[in-house]
């Protein structure tokens, strides 16, 4: 995948703005997910504020963090992830927004979801001519990345949901078959890298579709964990409720995020641009 272009066009290059992607990014961003779903719930369900007023805080507060992230000039962890989670907050309003209150039915949002998030990619691609997230290091590519990540977790959202509790298969099967499709997505990868080695040039384009795979199953994929964990034993869930669940996935994720602060170890040093 070409990352050749320049940053002349857009603004000053800055550091890159994005972790390295080792097993510590796909442990956070699961954590994030599910409680994205189970912190949602809990704000516009158990503490009364409606999926409506939910939306408009988090929206707000989303906004604010943003700004101090494209603020940054690298990346800085517990930054990052603050954004990731509250867009995973943001990404489930939208589409429980169209689902309960508009009464879009969860084919259609996720159909939906799917177009626009395609057209993200689509126009991110002919602008900068690559979906690297290695590439995110000026302020344009930053914000299609933030903007694909948006829809991500909303079309994810509307997946899982229609798998879960439209098609009726359950938290379980459905983290299930989540599960095995970013195994199917992971296998392919690692086999197309055996096969087609890493300086082929088609591996990197292979590399960054797998990426991108994975990041919208796992939005379905933690959101089914937290659903099984929260949700009353008579849905099909543990009845552990939201608070307990939510607490539980945040105080991992600041452990984590405390660890890789300290530790560094999702800084790749090499690929920072001056």
């Amino acid at each position: 995948m070409p990352e050749s272009h320049t940053a002349s066009s857009v603004g000053h290059q800055l550091l890159r703005k994005v972790p390295q992607i080792t097993i510590f990014f796909w442990i956070i961003k699961v954590l994030c997910t599910t409680v994205g779903e189970t912190a949602a719930d809990f704000l516009s369900t158990s503490l009364n504020l409606g999926l409506t007023t939910t939306t408009w805080i988090m929206s707000a507060l989303l906004i604010f963090v943003l700004f101090f992230q494209f603020k940054s000039k690298k990346y800085v962890p517990g930054l990052y992830w603050l954004v990731v989670v509250l867009i995973s907050i943001v990404g489930t309003q939208i589409t429980d927004n169209l689902t309960d209150n508009l009464g879009v039915s969860l084919a259609t949002t996720t159909i939906i979801f799917s177009i626009v998030l395609a057209v993200v990619f689509a126009v991110w691609f002919l602008i900068e001519k690559t979906l690297s997230i290695h590439s995110i290091y000026t302020r344009q590519r930053e914000a299609f990345y933030w903007l694909a990540i948006l829809f991500t977790f909303a079309v994810g959202t509307a997946a899982g949901d229609l798998v879960a509790e439209k098609f009726a298969l359950g938290y379980l099967t459905a983290l299930g078959i989540f599960a095995g499709l970013i195994t199917v997505v992971t296998a392919a990868h690692y086999i197309f890298k055996a096969i087609l080695g890493m300086e082929h040039r088609h591996f990197s384009r292979n590399a960054v579709l797998a990426f991108w795979l994975a990041y919208i199953l796992t939005r379905p994929l933690g959101a089914s964990i937290g659903d099984y964990l929260s949700q009353a034993q008579s849905d099909g869930g543990l009845g552990l409720g939201t608070v307990v669940t939510s607490a539980i996935f945040l105080g991992a994720i600041l452990i984590t995020v405390i660890y890789l602060t300290v530790t560094k170890k999702d800084v790749d040093k090499t690929k920072e641009l001056a």
